[in-house]
């Protein structure tokens, strides 16, 4: 496939499923998955740093005026854009050579867990932090941040075996 039409595939598709479908799951009343975090993971690592930090901007952004969040989506997504080449070279020992030929179903589970493990829950801690926005309810944050990052785990392990499987 087209790495433009992936690219505008993967950014749709996750934008529609966290607007129309996501975002209407409460599971437990409270615990809300954030799928549209595996933007960042499957974005291709060789392309350019600038349009990948636009489009995760964008599309927090689009998923911010859907949900009418303020913005929070928007900043904790750039944040692990921004921040994501370091887990990278962490966790699946990569280096700028490694881009071209990077496969992230290529690497070991172990290290890929890790990675994605981290991605999301720094995600979820920084958007629970904004929607809360006060250090008296900081329990609530860790207990949201631990609940939804395992809940989305789940998803985008199940969807990428599904995925992954069909192919």
């Amino acid at each position: 496939m087209n790495k433009r039409l992936y690219i505008a595939f993967l950014f749709l598709s996750l934008l529609f499923l966290q607007v129309f479908i996501l975002n209407n799951i409460l599971f437990l009343g409270y615990i809300n998955p954030y799928l549209y975090v595996a933007f960042v993971i499957f974005y291709p690592l060789r392309e350019e740093r600038f349009p990948f930090l636009f489009l995760s901007f964008l599309l927090g952004l689009s998923i911010d005026f859907f949900s009418d969040s303020g913005g929070i989506n928007a900043f904790s997504l750039l944040f692990v854009a921004y921040i994501r080449l370091f887990f990278v070279r962490v966790f699946l020992k990569k280096t700028t050579q490694d881009y071209l030929l990077f496969d992230l179903h290529a690497e070991p589970f172990g290290n890929v867990f890790n990675y994605v493990m981290t991605l999301i829950i720094i995600h979820h801690f920084i958007l629970f932090s904004f929607a809360n926005f006060s250090t008296q309810n900081f329990s609530d944050v860790l207990v949201n941040t631990l609940y939804a990052s395992i809940f989305t785990a789940i998803l985008f392990f199940m969807g990428t075996y599904i995925i992954r499987k069909k192919k």
